[in-house]
């Protein structure tokens, strides 16, 4: 009787000794300095955010918290560093829509696997698009550019920020979801896109709120609608393009933060903790707000959902619009 309940106390102890390892080793964590790759170059609203969280990171851990931008191929070189990186928490990867939601349907082969290559840690950001127009444009609202747009197939023009984009995929998007005829004139970044439209070389924009509100707010462009479901609080006198003619229409661009895939569980969790924190701070959450972006938070099995529902999203409407990287 005694040999077998030490046999049974044995085994539990085997059992229970890697989940106490892991407890142990996110008690310590971290005890030396983070590595946070973006894929994009430095500058840029991930980066910028990224910057800012790693401070407080750093400030509240007393370890260096480094980001380090690995820009390149459309994010993915930078991704795939980190699915190739030791699953110890000190490699992570802050990332945008783009590689991750994006370019498994966009590029005939990446190397890496957005969801079986990373553990969800949080969503840093999102960042709502407006659909924006020349001021002059004999349109203000959703429903009178697409009154428009339908009398004028020739001349109905949107420019993106380049194809495969947030900005290329919201037209397409929209021109699905209202079967309106335009023609789509790719641009190399918003700024070129801006100049564009504010020129009417384009008569409507999908871009970020971050780029192109800077021109609405000074005259330069007119909004004609947000493009998230819901309105969001820094324009919170601007409609959404649902509930202004087109329902169920939602596009924005966003931020994560993720780990290499077998990163103790409990290390994510601490991760999530602090960075939901930090997002939720005053000085963070009012940075996000002044840009018209919405600060991230929710568990990682949220960020694991959400991503799902974004390849899929985004993967019909490249499908469907047969739309090719350039």
């Amino acid at each position: 009787m005694i040999n077998r309940w030490l046999s049974i106390v044995t085994a539990s102890c085997v059992l229970l000794a890697p989940a106490f390892a892991q407890a142990q080793s996110a008690q310590d964590y971290p005890t030396k300095p983070i590595k946070m790759v973006v894929p994009y170059p430095p500058g840029g609203t991930t980066d910028i955010v990224t910057r800012l969280v790693a401070k407080h990171l750093s400030d509240s851990w007393k370890q260096p918290v480094l980001v380090e931008n690995r820009g390149g191929a459309s994010g993915m070189i930078g991704t795939e560093v980190v699915a190739k990186a030791a699953a110890d928490g000190y490699t992570l990867l802050s990332t945008g829509s783009g590689p991750h939601a994006v370019n498994i349907s966009l590029f005939p082969k990446i190397n890496y696997d957005p969801v079986k290559d990373f553990e969800p840690i949080n969503v840093m950001l999102v960042i709502p698009l407006l659909m924006v127009a020349p001021t002059n444009a004999p349109y203000s609202t959703v429903n009178e550019f697409i009154d428009w747009a339908r009398k004028n197939k020739d001349k109905a023009n949107y420019c993106s920020i380049g194809s495969g984009s947030p900005s290329h995929l919201a037209a397409e998007l929209f021109k699905s979801m209202t079967k309106v005829e335009m023609t789509h004139v790719p641009h190399k970044g918003s700024g070129p896109a801006i100049i564009d439209t504010i020129a009417g070389t384009c008569q409507v924009l999908f871009d970020s709120a971050v780029s192109s509100g800077q021109h609405v707010r000074s005259g330069k462009l007119k909004a004609l609608a947000i493009a998230t479901a819901e309105r969001v609080p820094s324009w919170e006198k601007l409609p959404t393009v649902s509930e202004s003619g087109v329902p169920g229409f939602n596009a924005y661009t966003w931020g994560a933060l993720l780990a290499p895939a077998g990163t103790p569980k409990a290390i994510v969790n601490k991760l999530n903790a602090e960075v939901v924190r930090i997002l939720a701070s005053p000085e963070v959450r009012d940075y996000l707000s002044s840009q018209g972006a919405i600060p991230g938070k929710g568990t990682p099995e949220d960020l694991a959902t959400f991503t799902n529902q974004e390849i899929a999203k985004w993967a019909k409407v490249i499908r469907d619009g047969n739309i090719k990287a350039d």
